[in-house]
């Protein structure tokens, strides 16, 4: 039986798989069809033709198409199958198309096959192509006009590009049949003329003398030359010559910042060319949108304004600055506004979700934190998005909180023009209460400054600052309630647990499981600045008026004098004022009263355009006057800046010690800050008087928002120097201080007697040992957020060097040679005296004429003193002092010695070598001078190319060749030689005191302003000839405490110094 069975089997399954494999491939069509249809006929011209193919052809079934099928709702045609062996195919309306009901109509299409067999088994169908039928046009339908009569009036003496347009409509869809290509004005020999979009004016002017009623009838026709099935009427009334209109107002009107209140129009009026008026309305609006956040308000920093104004401590600021510390904000575009405040972008995706805890200062703290008794504030620029819809909401915060009873939830959201608070006690019990306000702010496309704060159950909502009340809603459990996590974020919302659970389908799960990531929605698009909140206590009314509220505006105060029916009405930002009255005698007294204010002391410059618009009612409405628009502008003037002067000691020296102390010294111990303002004051003038306006300082009690003190030069070496200053006082008025090597900032707002009390603590300190030659400071201060600052105030403070007293030899020396000095004074005296009486008789001759009395007189026998020399010339800029450093102080005293006894050489001994001489002896060395004192004096020029150097002292003069390559030169006296080094590099140090001869003491004395030695009474600089004697006590106060000179050993001084 087995054996049986399997080859029955066998055939069974033979024709079933051989039929599977003859229809192996789909037919195929086109991806896109293109039609068009008229609206008389029912079948469809396609681009390209509808043709099916199938890779299984000739094949019988598996290679025909048996038809096709069209998908789509509603779709009026259908598909036939023209030839089953090529495939062909035709598309045909069910019944008549209209175009006027739809242009246009999309479907698609799919073509199957006939399957295996006749019974249409295993069919394939092809693709699905996309079909595009477009229903054209027949001229159906003849132009109608909108109005059978048309009615206008004209006054007379005018030529009118338009005084009225008649409008026709034609009901084809095409543009070709439905467009008004031209009008016609039917009734001849008219004054007047339609063009072809259906305006009408005038040929000629018309007089009110002549005919003061024009009728005529227009005709309109379409692109396919079809005439309107009715014409119109048109009536045209000639008025005489009258313009009503508001007359007596001046486009431009200045406004000076502190003026108070300004009327706008003080003698306007309105001519109504006797046409009787039963209600007038007029509407002023000002335009200030675009002066910093919508209008003029403080121009202090948010923190400043916030202690002026009174705010308590402890808001939040939930987008701050990109940071480290706050690195959610980093995402978002920044702008700055106007005045320098951040600005945060969000396109409609993009949220910022706010870090619970330290970093945003929030958290799940006690009940109370976020609950139910907080304020929310901000700034909001929104407008409403073309691409959305009308009812879907965008989110500007989302917060969840836990608290100890469980979560509670609360979301601020925007649609359209309202803005909605929904809150939730309680997630677990409580049902959501929804808080509803309509704004015209909300949607406006201009900043405005929302705050909302929450008492529960009592929510109250501020927009710039005015209050304004909900509309409240209980929502009866529509509402899915949010995720159980504690979540802040801005700029969306997460989506609720029902949508999430939906979306994971079989998952069972119904609770969130912490951690996983929020599935956002409802994002917000506009800009969002200034976002904070208060936690645990609410901003006063007060406080939120002080801080937000526009400081400009319309006024109205005149309500005494109001007349009967008169009504006003200025809306909450007093940018828009709304007359309305029944006379127009009253409504004028009622405009001239209409005001701008402006209550800052130092307002925003700049131009605020003014708008009057009216509407008018008549008892004739076919004669009704039309008022025109009033358009001009306030120009809000440049107010007087206040002038902040910084004074003081400006210089000032201290000792070591006290700039060591641990307090350091202080920099301005005497400041003075005075802040005053100068305006102009126009005087009394009489017919005799001619003049000038003048101006007035008056000095005014004023804040300051900043100083700082920065040093000019080098910044602070923070190993030896430092500025301080009491950090307990800056707290205790909430005062910010910024402390760096190069500068010190003091931010905060503060009155003028405040900063100067902080300023005069500023102290500068130097760590002990450290040296101070000069140190400048700059101090400068600021108000109003930097936008006037005061003059830069410099102070330089050195250290009061200390005088060392000399050694005992030498103090000997000074008690001996103190004995000649008032003979050596009076000489020094008659000399200089001489010496300016010449220079103002002999000008420039006295100098040669000096030289050559002076060679001949003293001058050794070798030296040369023609002044006719050609190769001889002078040079005052190398007159020098020569002392040398580094010998000790024996030797400088032999040179002093050598000096003194001059008289004992010959002419001969100039010339021999100095080490040949013999050394002093110690009677030689401590014998007291014999001669004036004088210090040896050099002077340069140069002869044969040879560097040539003269010396004077009070035997005469010497010469003698300097050469440039010798390290060392001994400038010889009558008896000894001092050997003097040559160094051409400076070095930094200053000379000390007390190590050299009397020269060098005199030097060192120069460069400190203390008392020199008991030997000095009077000074002689150079090279500014002639010769100016100076007491020591008028010298020690004429030359600066800072003035040094370089070593001795180095470059040579500017200028000679003679002494006695």
């Amino acid at each position: 039986m087995t054996p049986l069975l399997f080859p029955l089997l066998l055939a069974s399954l033979l024709p079933s798989s051989s039929c599977n494999k003859a229809n192996k491939h789909k037919p195929w069509i086109e991806a896109e069809y293109q039609g068009i249809v008229m609206e008389n006929d029912n079948t469809v011209l396609l681009n390209p033709p509808l043709f099916a193919l199938d890779k299984d052809a000739p094949l019988r079934y598996a290679g025909e198409i048996c038809g096709f099928r069209l998908h789509g709702s509603g779709v009026p045609f259908e598909a036939v199958i023209l030839d089953k062996a090529t495939g062909e195919g035709l598309i045909r309306a069910k019944e008549p198309v209209d175009c006027e009901a739809q242009k246009e109509h999309t479907f698609t299409i799919q073509a199957y096959d006939c399957g295996e067999g006749p019974d249409g088994a295993n069919t394939k169908k092809s693709h699905k192509a996309t079909v595009h039928v477009r229903v054209n046009d027949v001229n159906e339908f003849a132009p109608v006009f909108v109005e059978r009569l048309y009615r206008a009036a004209v006054t007379e003496g005018k030529l009118y590009d338009r005084i009225l347009r008649v409008e026709a409509i034609d009901g084809d869809c095409s543009p070709q049949y439905s467009q008004i290509c031209y009008y016609e004005i039917l009734t001849p020999n008219t004054p007047f003329l339609i063009d072809n979009d259906g305006n009408i004016e005038n040929t000629e002017k018309l007089q009110y003398s002549g005919e003061k009623l024009y009728k005529f009838t227009v005709t309109a026709y379409d692109c396919g030359k079809k005439r309107a099935a009715d014409d119109a009427e048109v009536e045209i009334q000639v008025k005489p010559t009258c313009k009503p209109s508001w007359q007596g107002w001046n486009k431009r009107i200045e406004y000076a910042p502190g003026a108070g209140s300004l009327a706008l129009f003080p003698g306007i009026r309105l001519e109504t060319c006797d046409e009787p008026l039963w209600n007038i309305q007029a509407t002023i609006e000002l335009q200030t949108s675009h002066v910093a956040k919508g209008c003029d308000r403080d121009n202090y920093s948010e923190r400043a304004l916030r202690k002026l104004c009174g705010a308590a401590p402890g808001e939040v600021d939930l987008l701050p600055m990109p940071g480290p510390s706050a690195n959610w904000t980093a995402g978002l575009s920044v702008h700055y506004s106007q005045d320098s405040s951040l600005i945060y972008w969000f396109n409609g995706t993009q949220a910022v979700q706010v870090p619970l805890g330290g970093a945003a200062g929030l958290g799940s703290g006690p009940p109370d934190s976020l609950s139910d008794h907080f304020t929310l504030s901000f700034w909001m620029k929104h407008g409403v998005t073309p691409n959305k819809g009308k009812k879907e909401e965008e989110t500007i915060v989302c917060n969840t909180v836990q608290n100890e009873d469980g979560f509670s939830h609360y979301s601020l959201t925007v649609h359209g023009c309202r803005i909605a608070f929904l809150y939730w006690p309680l997630l677990e019990s409580a049902r959501p209460v929804k808080f509803l306000w309509k704004l015209e702010q909300v949607c406006d496309d201009e900043w405005h400054h929302y705050a909302l704060n929450l008492e529960f159950p009592t929510v109250t909502l501020y927009a710039d600052g005015i209050s304004f009340d909900p509309a409240l809603i209980h929502d009866n459990g529509l509402i899915h309630p949010p995720r159980r996590e504690p979540a802040l974020m801005i700029g969306a919302c997460w989506a609720e647990e029902k949508n999430k659970e939906k979306d994971k389908g079989g998952d069972n799960s119904t609770d969130a499981t912490a951690g996983d990531p929020l599935p956002i929605h409802h994002y917000f698009h506009g800009y969002l600045a200034g976002f904070s909140v208060r936690s645990g206590r609410l901003e006063s009314r007060e406080v939120i008026e002080c801080l937000y509220a526009c400081r400009e505006g319309l006024d109205y105060r005149d309500f005494e004098s109001l007349g009967k029916g008169m009504k006003v009405h200025v809306n909450p930002s007093q940018s828009l004022l709304t007359l309305e009255g029944d006379d127009v005698e009253t409504f004028n007294h009622a405009l001239q009263h209409v005001a701008y204010m402006n209550t800052l002391r130092f307002a925003t410059p700049g131009v605020r355009p003014l708008r009057l618009t009216t509407a008018v009612k008549c008892f004739s409405e076919e004669s009704c006057v039309s008022i025109p628009e009033v358009e001009g502008y306030v120009v809000v003037l440049q107010p007087d800046a206040p002038q902040i002067l910084l004074s003081g000691t400006a210089h000032f020296a201290r000792p070591a010690v006290d700039f060591e102390g641990p307090d350091g010294v202080p920099l301005f111990p005497d400041l003075q800050i005075t802040c005053s303002i100068s305006h102009q004051v126009e005087a009394k003038k009489d017919e005799s008087w001619q003049g000038t306006d003048t101006r007035m300082s008056d000095e005014i009690v004023h804040n300051l928002d900043g100083c700082e003190i920065s040093l000019v030069g080098d910044d602070l070496d923070p190993e030896r120097e430092s500025l301080l200053l009491d950090m307990a006082s800056l707290q205790q008025r909430g005062l910010e201080l910024t402390n760096t090597s190069a500068y010190l900032t003091i931010a905060g707002v503060e009155s003028i007697t405040v900063y100067e009390e902080i300023l005069r603590q500023a102290r500068y300190r130097l760590r002990h040992g450290a040296a101070l030659y000069a140190r400048k400071f700059r101090l400068s201060c600021s108000e109003m957020n930097g936008r006037y600052s005061s003059n830069e105030f410099i102070v330089e403070v050195t250290q009061a060097p200390f005088l060392p007293q000399p050694p005992p030899l030498l103090a000997q020396l000074c008690l001996a040679l103190s004995a000649v000095v008032p003979s050596a004074a009076t000489l020094i005296i008659v000399v200089c005296v001489g010496f300016l009486v010449l220079m103002v008789v002999l000008g420039l001759v006295r100098i040669h004429s000096l030289h050559r009395r002076v060679s001949g007189a003293s001058g050794p026998p070798g030296a040369s003193s023609d002044p006719k020399d050609p190769d001889l010339f002078w040079d005052d800029s190398a007159l020098t002092i020569i002392v040398n450093p580094m010998e000790s102080y024996q030797s400088r005293q032999v040179c002093v010695a050598g000096t003194a006894g001059g008289q004992q050489d010959d002419e001969d001994s100039m010339t021999r070598d100095a080490s040949s001489r013999p050394p002093l002896t110690a009677t030689e060395a401590s014998a007291p001078p014999q001669t004036e004192n004088s210090v040896l004096v050099r002077q340069t020029h140069r002869r044969d190319r040879r560097t040539f150097l003269e010396e004077r002292d009070p035997v005469g003069w010497r010469r003698e060749v300097l050469e440039e390559s010798s390290p060392n030169l001994r400038i010889r006296g009558p008896t000894r030689a001092c050997p003097l080094p040559l160094s051409p590099q400076p070095t930094p140090s200053s000379v000390p005191l007390g190590s050299y001869s009397r020269v060098g003491e005199i030097l060192a004395a120069l460069s400190v302003p203390r008392q020199p030695p008991s030997l000095l009474t009077h000074v002689c600089l150079f090279p500014h000839r002639p010769c100016a004697i100076w007491e020591w006590g008028a010298l020690k106060e004429t030359l600066s405490p800072a003035l040094t000179f370089p070593p001795v050993h180095g470059a040579p001084w500017p200028g000679i110094l003679r002494f006695s």
